[in-house]
C-alpha cells in the first residue's frame, strides 16, 4: 500500500507540472510515456479507458472519457460522474480493479478527451459508488491536499457528510473547468490551431473565445459560438476594441483607429480593420451569424 500511494502521489505531482507546461491540454503521447519511478516507466493512459500500469499490482491509476469512445459517461443531477463499466461483465478485471479502488479508497486520475490526442485531467478522483445493474461506477473529485498532506484523516472521514459535500462541490467546479477546457480545445482544433485574426499558430497562446459569453442565457458550449483567438485579440474582443460582423469582417472601434501608440497598436489592431477572419473549413463549425450579429450590436453600443 505504501508503494501504491507513493506512485499515485508521484503521478499527481508530475501531472501538476505537465498541466502547467501544456496549459491544461495534455498530449496523449506524453501521457502514454508517463514518468519514471524507481527506474520503471509509469504510463498514465493506454489501450483501455481503465488503465493500470505494470508497476501497480491491482488497482488502476486512471479512467478516461473520450468524445469518440463507445461509452456514454455523463454527469448526474447531483454533479457526480457516472462512469461506465468496461464491457458488460461486472467481473472483468478492469471493473474489479475499480471496485477495489472504491473499497480501498484509492485516488485515481480522470482524463477527458474532446479531440483526438489531447486530454484534460482531474485528480484525485474516487470511486464512491458501484451500480452493477446499470453497469456504472460513481466518481467524485476531491482536494489534492487531503491526499498529499492528510491521508490518514482523509481515510477516517471519507464518508463524513461534510467531506461528501466537499467532494460534490469540487466535482461541480471541475466539471465546469473540464467543460471550458473541452470548448477551448474543440474551437482551436476547428480553426487549425491558429488565431482567426492574426493567424498566430502557437497553441499555448490561443484561447477559445465565446461569441456570446457563457454567462449569457443564450450562450451555448458549441464551436459555432466560439472563435479561436490569441490572448491579445481575445482580450481586445472581450473589451470591445473590435467587433466581428455577421459576414466575418472585423471592425476596429473608431477611437482605437485614431489612436497613436506604437507598432503593437498599428499591427496588432488597426491593420485588422475591414479584413476577414479565418473560419473553420467545416460549414457546421463556422461562427453562427445570429450570435455574431447579437455580439456586434453590443460592440456598436460599446463604441
Amino acid at each position: 500500500m505504501d508503494l501504491d500511494r507513493q506512485i499515485r502521489l508521484a503521478a499527481f505531482g508530475w501531472l501538476s507540472k505537465q498541466s502547467q507546461l501544456h496549459n491544461g491540454d495534455l498530449p496523449r503521447k506524453l501521457l502514454e510515456q508517463g514518468f519514471t519511478f524507481h527506474g520503471e516507466q509509469v504510463s498514465l493512459v493506454g489501450a483501455s479507458g481503465i488503465w493500470k500500469p505494470r508497476i501497480l499490482p491491482e488497482i488502476p491509476i486512471s479512467i478516461t472519457t473520450t468524445s469518440s469512445g463507445p461509452y456514454e459517461d455523463s454527469f448526474r443531477p447531483d454533479e457526480l460522474l457516472e462512469y461506465k463499466y468496461r464491457g458488460t461483465d461486472p467481473n472483468h478485471r478492469d471493473n474489479v480493479g475499480l471496485r477495489k479502488a472504491m473499497q480501498q479508497r484509492a485516488p485515481l486520475i480522470y482524463f477527458q478527451s474532446e479531440v483526438p490526442g489531447k486530454y484534460a485531467a482531474a485528480w484525485p478522483v474516487y470511486i464512491v459508488g458501484d451500480d452493477p445493474a446499470n453497469l456504472t461506477f460513481t466518481v467524485a473529485v476531491d482536494d489534492y491536499a487531503y491526499v498529499k498532506i492528510q491521508p490518514e484523516l482523509s481515510q477516517q472521514r471519507f464518508n463524513d457528510a461534510e467531506w461528501i459535500g466537499r467532494r460534490a462541490h469540487i466535482t461541480r467546479m471541475v466539471r465546469a473547468r473540464l467543460g471550458q477546457q473541452g470548448f477551448r480545445v474543440r474551437v482551436i482544433d476547428a480553426y487549425d490551431e491558429q488565431c482567426a485574426c492574426c493567424r498566430l499558430k502557437h497553441v499555448e497562446l490561443l484561447d477559445g473565445a465565446h461569441i456570446v459569453p457563457d454567462s449569457d442565457p443564450e450562450s451555448v458550449m458549441a464551436v459555432r459560438n466560439g472563435i479561436s483567438l490569441c490572448k491579445l485579440h481575445h482580450a481586445a474582443f472581450d473589451s470591445y476594441l473590435f467587433g466581428i460582423r455577421p459576414d466575418y469582417v472585423i471592425e476596429v472601434r473608431k477611437d482605437v483607429l485614431k489612436e497613436k501608440d506604437g507598432p503593437m497598436l498599428i499591427h496588432g489592431l488597426q491593420e485588422m480593420h475591414s479584413t476577414k477572419i479565418v473560419v473553420p473549413r467545416s460549414a457546421q463549425l463556422v461562427p453562427d451569424r445570429k450570435l455574431l450579429e447579437q455580439r456586434f450590436e453590443q460592440f456598436k453600443g460599446a463604441g
